[in-house]
């Protein structure tokens, strides 16, 4: 395998090409930063190249390969990393000007056993100021666009991220999601991504950590690619205790492959009752169970009555302080000259009396129980991962959108593994995806749901862009 066939590949592909010496990770190195250099001046998607040490990181593990020492399970893959993500020896701007020029000393946590697994890091990719937007655009790189339609967004906070790995600029990039900042942009740009179990992946090194205060569950490390099947072996990688995290679980990782789908009992919705989404949405949620239940599975329309309490907590658990939390963050960062959406997120962020505020805590603990005694009689939850296909720029701060997310969100404050997948596309060509959601440490359980509904309606699909 030579050239540019490489590319689009996935990680079993590739390792098994340069295991063979089908291929060298040179190739394969060079092969994605043409790719990049070809796609990314359309997009905006990777803001740093990490050319020379990318190859230099490539001929190191042809050597181990020639003398016989056994590689990482992603030996020579090539890889982007979210710019939430601290990288050392490259810079990392957590998409605010006081980081414009801050190079760390050390890695995040997974980012090193990303290394140590193989993985070549080729560059960062773009993300909104400290990942706190569901659209890419910030005052140091600028806007990302969306590969399938430019003057879209490819969504946030993961936005850079999905927008090359759907160009085919890089294998796999690592998401970080608050409130579907994984599966937002993998819904907009057509690929696959998940957000694992609160616990899983150590948050140690990225710029929203595990010392965040009340809502330090809602954010979560997870791994985004093309295919569904890349997403376990990158899992398995970060996955665990770094005993720097205090809340990581060393719990074992199931294989997908061990799944019998004919025994899950799945639950579905097409509107959730905040927000009604598309009726292309909501038909191909349909078409999705329909195909569900064709292979065996308990179908049920059924959705979680405590949703509707979202509406209840709108979002007080991150303004209730009058969004200090996000200032210290800004002031860890030397930032003094915010981004238009984070002054208008300030400026709205009216503080609550603390009586108040624990009661929104204890109203979020009333929302997971409920939610618990739903999942009590359904292995898998189906159902939209947005109401609408991938927005204008500033699309989702327009009030008729107030709930265009609440999809993804609904999990993050619960805590479970949430994955999405495409699973077809609109009349004019933007991709569709659809939501599966499962009990705490049952990643395996979505992502087999997720293979078959990929294995059924294609999955992602190469943007004109990336071919012309």
């Amino acid at each position: 395998m030579k050239g540019n066939s490489i590319v689009g590949k996935t990680i079993s592909e590739i390792t098994s090409s340069i295991k063979s010496e089908a291929i060298s990770p040179t190739e394969v190195v060079q092969c994605h930063l043409e790719q990049i250099k070809k796609t990314n001046p359309h997009i905006n998607a990777v803001v740093q190249i990490n050319e020379e040490e990318a190859l230099r990181q490539a001929e190191k593990i042809a050597e181990s390969i020639k003398k016989g020492q056994t590689p990482g399970s992603l030996h020579g893959v090539p890889m982007t990393l979210k710019d939430s993500l601290d990288t050392s020896g490259l810079v990392t701007t957590y998409g605010t000007e006081g980081k414009q020029n801050f190079i760390p000393k050390s890695d995040a946590s997974l980012v090193r056993r990303l290394k140590n697994a193989g993985a070549l890091l080729l560059g960062k990719t773009n993300t909104p100021e400290l990942t706190l937007a569901a659209d890419t655009d910030n005052l140091v790189y600028g806007r990302t666009a969306n590969p399938y339609k430019p003057e879209l967004s490819p969504g946030g906070s993961s936005g850079g991220a999905a927008a090359i790995i759907a160009s085919m600029g890089s294998v796999f990039d690592i998401g970080s999601d608050t409130g579907g900042s994984i599966r937002i942009p993998s819904h907009s740009c057509g690929i696959a991504g998940i957000k694992p179990t609160s616990g899983r992946v150590p948050r140690t090194g990225h710029c929203i950590s595990f010392n965040v205060g009340a809502t330090e569950s809602f954010t979560q490390n997870g791994p985004m690619a093309r295919k569904v099947e890349d997403l376990f072996p990158i899992l398995q990688v970060i996955s665990g205790p770094d005993w720097i995290d205090p809340y990581i679980v060393p719990m074992p990782l199931k294989n997908p492959n061990d799944v019998n789908i004919s025994k899950l009992r799945i639950a579905f919705h097409t509107d959730n009752g905040l927000m009604t989404p598309t009726q292309e949405i909501q038909e191909n949620v349909m078409q999705v169970s329909e195909f569900l239940r064709k292979l065996g599975s308990s179908i049920v329309e059924s959705k979680p009555p405590a949703i509707k309490m979202l509406d209840e907590m709108d979002n007080k658990y991150s303004t209730g302080d009058g969004r200090e939390w996000v200032k210290r963050l800004l002031d860890r960062a030397g930032t003094k000259n915010y981004s238009p959406f984070m002054r208008k997120r300030l400026e709205e962020g009216s503080p609550i009396a603390t009586s108040a505020f624990t009661e929104i805590l204890e109203t979020m603990d009333t929302y997971r129980s409920k939610m618990a005694s739903f999942l009590r009689n359904f292995d898998v939850i189906i159902c939209p991962a947005s109401a609408k296909p991938a927005l204008k720029p500033g699309g989702f701060l327009d009030p008729e959108n107030k709930h265009v997310y609440s999809y993804t969100s609904a999990y993050n404050v619960t805590g479970w593994p949430a994955g999405v997948v495409r699973s077809g596309e609109t009349s004019d060509g933007l991709p569709i995806s659809v939501q599966v959601i499962s009990s705490p440490w049952n990643e395996h359980v979505v992502l087999a749901v997720m293979r078959y509904i990929e294995s059924e309606f294609g999955g992602w699909q190469p943007p004109t862009l990336s071919l012309s």
